[in-house]
């Protein structure tokens, strides 16, 4: 069994900053892609940003210069920097995953439970 469990989340006042961790644990081979999905009220699930397991990233525009991934293959853990952060960055955060549990299975994309950020104006 495969968890993702984020930490890091809280309020923040606009222009401010914080830093999101998520931890993979469980029964796993290896971790391919990583990454970070916010959900607003009343509005769908978006990506924000995700990393493979090179280091190469992909941010969503509205995020460009603002947030930074990075992650640390041997703790199995992925990290979201966010800085300057404004009011529409409100949302759930969730983590993602692409985990093989054996090297004889395919990827299969795992969730965090999410972390609230709140940024005030």
């Amino acid at each position: 069994q495969v968890q993702l469990v984020e930490s890091g989340g809280g309020l923040v006042q606009a222009g401010g900053s914080l830093r999101l961790s998520c931890a993979a644990s469980g029964s796993i081979s290896s971790i391919n892609a990583m990454g970070w999905y916010r959900q607003a009220p009343g509005k769908q699930r978006e990506l924000v940003t995700t990393i493979t397991k090179g280091g190469s990233t992909n941010y969503a525009d509205s995020v460009k210069g603002r947030f930074t991934i990075s992650r640390d293959n041997a703790k199995n853990t992925v990290y979201l920097q966010m800085n300057s952060l404004k009011p529409e960055d409100t949302a759930i955060y969730y983590c993602n995953a692409d985990i093989r549990t054996s090297l004889w299975s395919s990827a299969t994309h795992y969730w965090g439970q999410g972390t609230q950020v709140t940024v005030s104006s």
